[in-house]
């Protein structure tokens, strides 16, 4: 095939450093932000969402980036803007959780990312991020996780 095509997507989820509640309703435009840097990288967003304390977005994966240099573009570009809205002590987690999506989950994923607010008035974001390792079957030492 003379062609390289792909349809890869993937569930990204991160927080703010020690799940400090620094993402207000002032800073929504950080979505929008954080989707024009993944756009730039070829990276398209389909879906982003989250709460105070972090973030879930589902993205349609370049074929020519790594994910870990995905994530290292988008949390330092958005931390910047973050700090020159006003936020000025704002910082990422140092790790991240991703998880592929199949074509048929896409719509299913999109609804769930629209209702994080919603979902977390019962759940947290530790027992949601460790309903994703189980369901996903990720192997993760509970010590080195939250930071």
């Amino acid at each position: 095939m003379p062609q390289s095509l792909a349809n890869v997507l993937l569930h990204l989820i991160f927080s703010t450093k020690n799940r400090e509640p620094m993402i207000g309703p002032e800073v929504t435009p950080l979505h929008k932000y954080i989707s024009g840097i993944l756009d730039n990288l070829g990276t398209p967003s389909v879906q982003i969402g989250g709460t105070r304390d972090h973030i879930h977005i589902l993205l349609s994966m370049s074929r020519t980036l790594t994910i870990a240099k995905v994530v290292e573009e988008a949390k330092k570009g958005s931390s910047k803007w973050m700090k020159g809205e006003g936020v000025e002590v704002f910082t990422w987690q140092a790790g991240y959780a991703v998880f592929s999506v199949s074509e048929s989950q896409k719509a299913a994923v999109v609804r769930y990312i629209e209702r994080q607010e919603e979902h977390h008035r019962h759940v947290s974001y530790q027992d949601e991020v460790r309903r994703f390792l189980l369901q996903h079957q990720v192997s993760y030492d509970e010590r080195y996780v939250w930071d």
